[in-house]
This record gives structure tokens, sequence and C-alpha cells, in this order.
């Protein structure tokens, strides 16, 4: 009993050792491209719980519980989470889209965008990007929510007068 004591404090230690490290290299990485604090804090925060999860499992094992009993319990857990998020589906599209944004996206916040969408002028000065939406303050004051998910899908073009010259320098590499 005291071994299996012994390898959890061990697992344990390990998971934190290896958060530390994934943090270290996402804050080099949120500096490196001007990432907010803000976006960074919603990707720590996931990285977190996939590191609390691993840990979960790995402590499961130590203390003798097999395969089919740990994973028939994830999966019991799993299938409830998504009976109750299957009404909001794009919940988890746009958290998925928002972590995709936070590593990928060209453009930031300060930037003059639009949004090429065929139902409606969505354009103006980049205020918030968050984990479901990015704030969109329009020429006129108004403020235009729009979907990670769906800003994925639209081309995004760069306007005049942007504040991010990485974005530029981006721009006329493409040309």
């Amino acid at each position: 009993m005291i071994t299996k004591v012994v390898l959890v404090v061990v697992v344990v230690a390990l998971m934190i050792y290896l958060n530390r490290i994934v943090t270290g290299i996402l804050l080099q990485f949120a500096n490196k491209n001007r990432i907010s604090a803000l976006r960074l804090g919603y990707v720590r925060k996931a990285v977190n719980i996939g590191f609390l999860l691993m840990g979960f499992i790995f402590t499961c094992f130590l203390f003798g519980l097999g395969y089919q009993q740990v994973f028939i319990f994830m999966s019991s857990f799993l299938a409830v989470l998504g009976i109750a998020l299957v009404a909001q589906w794009s919940i988890l599209s746009n958290i998925t889209a928002g972590v995709i944004i936070f590593f990928a996206f060209p453009y930031r916040i300060g930037d003059r965008i639009k949004v090429v969408d065929k139902d409606d002028d969505i354009s103006g000065k980049i205020v918030e990007i968050a984990l479901f939406h990015v704030l969109i303050r329009r020429d006129d004051g108004s403020t235009v929510t729009y979907p990670n998910s769906i800003i994925l899908q639209k081309a995004v073009i760069q306007l005049n007068g942007s504040k991010s010259t990485e974005v530029e320098a981006f721009s006329e590499d493409k040309c």
C-alpha cells in the first residue's frame, strides 16, 4: 500500500512538472505572438483540465482499477456530459475554434477587419477575442458578437489602418 501511495505522489509530481513545462511553452508562445492574457487564460484552463484528467486516470490505474473499470466510468461520464450538451453542440465547436484561434488566428485585438458575409456587413475593430466569440466594434459604435466557429469558416479581410504590423508582414509575404 505504501508503494502505491509513493507512486501516486510521483505521478502527481510528474503531472505538476509537465503542466509547468507546457504552461511555460504557452507563455512563450503568447508573448512571442502578442496574445492577450485573457485568451492565454482560456487555453491554460483547458491544459490544466487535461492534465487533471490524465492524473486521475493514472491514479486509478495505480490503485489497481482495471482498464475496463476506468473506461466504463469515463465513457459513462462522457455520455452524460454529451447528452447534457447535445442541445448545445455549438458550444463545443466554439471552444475548439477558440483554441484554434489562439494558435492560428492572424489578427489581434485592435486590428480592423471585415468578415465576408453575404447577409450583413461585419466590419470594424476587434475589441475582444474570447473562448466562444470575437467582439467587433463597428464604425457606428455598435458591437457585434461573432461566434468563433463561424469566424473560422468565413473569409476575413484586414482593413487599412490596422495596428498589427505582424499581420501586415504576413499579408505581404503571401502576395
